[in-house]
């Protein structure tokens, strides 16, 4: 299943700032591959506000819809008042692989339990408002072993056609394709193989 994740990275996160009774709020958006990468956002926005008074965090790690790669965190607010709103606001959204955090700064005013959710539910949606997107393509990997005349031919039809070459490994027989192939590909690899007279060996990736 295809499905939109944020464009920006963990190492160049899309950010709001919002002001909210005289409380900061500042929130980072980012694709995620996995977990681990969640964290390292936080661990980013730790390193980059030390000082802030807390660190509130929501993630997707899959799927839109996805229950079980999942976090949230309220960094010490109220229970339920930040990482809960956040969170929910992700799951409306449509997208996978996000993650975002909310930096917040005190301004001397509480909120309250209402006041806190409803602030950092909006820092997600203003964020989700102009995040850039792009589209993730589930993929398999696998190996083509090609001949040195059929490497440039074999690149071509799998540009046509999503293919995305990963790495490649040249030696004396020919080269060696890694290459991530859309799991809904409308093609399949026999038409490739097809083309260049049965030369074509496919073998899994060995990642």
């Amino acid at each position: 299943m295809r499905y939109s994740m944020p464009a920006a990275s963990v190492d160049y996160p899309h950010t709001a700032t919002l002001e909210i009774q005289k409380s900061r709020f500042i929130g980072w958006c980012a694709g995620i591959d996995g977990v681990k990468d969640a964290q390292r956002l936080i661990a980013r926005a730790r390193e980059q506000y030390p000082d802030a008074s807390h660190h509130c965090s929501a993630y997707i790690a899959g799927a839109p819809g996805e229950d079980r790669a999942i976090g949230f965190s309220d960094d010490g607010e109220p229970g339920g008042t930040a990482g809960q709103p956040m969170y929910r606001v992700l799951e409306g959204s449509g997208l996978g692989r996000i993650a975002c955090i909310v930096i917040r700064y005190f301004g001397g005013t509480k909120l309250g339990t209402g006041g806190l959710a409803r602030a950092y539910g909006q820092t997600v949606t203003a964020l989700i408002a102009e995040l850039p997107t792009r589209q993730y393509v589930p993929r398999r990997r696998v190996s083509l072993a090609l001949t040195f005349a059929d490497e440039q031919p074999a690149r071509g039809w799998l540009a046509e056609h999503e293919g995305e070459i990963v790495a490649a490994d040249y030696h004396a027989a020919g080269v060696t394709l890694d290459v991530g192939w859309p799991l809904d590909a409308d093609a399949e690899l026999g038409e490739l193989d097809a083309r260049l007279n049965g030369r074509l060996v496919v073998r899994d990736a060995q990642v």
